[in-house]
């Protein structure tokens, strides 16, 4: 269970330019739960995501995962049980390396590093049946280096390496915003199988209004600071792209666009 309680977050405090994007806002997210986040730009996706993983702090309030208060731990602690998958490609995977090697390193992770071999070769079969579930022939190219790979194929090879460690928490940064439609099509696709799978609980931020009521078991929009639609179940099977459209326009009207 994730939980931001009473969060209040201004930006450039201090400055004519400062900002409160959050006060006392507050945010359940239970066990199981896939939730995909739409809202316009600033209106605190992202936000809400650097507060989760740590890249952010709030000025108050609290973030509760799995029953204990992680607001002041670092990030590379709650690193080791939330998985992020970011927007570009590049970040969640290193280019100089090898297949293997990247999976090897994820395959590390958490776990002490000492003088024994970075790549165990008892783990290659189980690094291939991982990469077998993204139905791109990664499985057979294990000693290619990341770099050559399209962006389709590293985003989805991010995923894989997010979920290697079996996280409590997977968070989707925008993740399919900088593929091709097939790519972007094929790695959302391969998302929704992986969480499935595992029923992971996850949290995505997404500017995709369809992927948003196609996939997830929850939907979230977010303006201003505050959330504006939370739905699930039957409402949201029921909802439709030109339903979240809707308030879209309306809100463009009332902040006068």
């Amino acid at each position: 269970m994730l939980e931001l309680e009473n969060i209040c977050k201004t930006f450039n405090v201090g400055t004519p330019d400062a900002t409160t994007l959050f006060k006392d806002f507050s945010l359940r997210i239970d066990d199981g739960e896939f939730v995909c986040v739409i809202g316009s730009n600033g209106s605190g996706k992202t936000t809400i995501l650097n507060l989760i993983c740590g890249s952010l702090t709030p000025d108050s309030g609290k973030v509760i995962f799995n029953g204990k208060d992680i607001t002041k731990m670092n990030e590379y602690r709650r690193a080791e049980r939330i998985g992020r998958v970011f927007q570009d490609p590049k970040a969640g995977t290193c280019a100089d390396l090898t297949i293997l090697e990247n999976m090897a390193l994820a395959d590390n992770k958490n776990k002490l590093f000492g003088l024994s071999r970075s790549v165990n070769p008892k783990r290659i079969d189980y690094y291939r049946s991982l990469l077998e579930e993204c139905e791109m022939g990664l499985e057979n190219r294990l000693n290619a280096k990341v770099g050559v790979l399209s962006g389709g194929q590293r985003q989805a090879l991010a995923l894989v390496i997010a979920n290697m460690t079996s996280p409590d928490l997977l968070i989707l940064d925008e993740h399919t915003a900088a593929l091709d439609p097939k790519s972007s099509e094929t790695v959302m696709g391969l998302t929704d199988k992986f969480v499935r799978k595992r029923n992971m609980t996850s949290l995505m931020v997404t500017h995709n209004l369809r992927f948003a009521v196609e996939y997830g078991t929850r939907l979230i929009m977010m303006h201003e600071g505050k959330c504006i639609v939370d739905i699930k179940g039957e409402e949201k099977e029921k909802a439709s792209v030109d339903d979240l459209l809707r308030i879209f326009n309306q809100i463009s009207i009332e902040v006068g666009n």
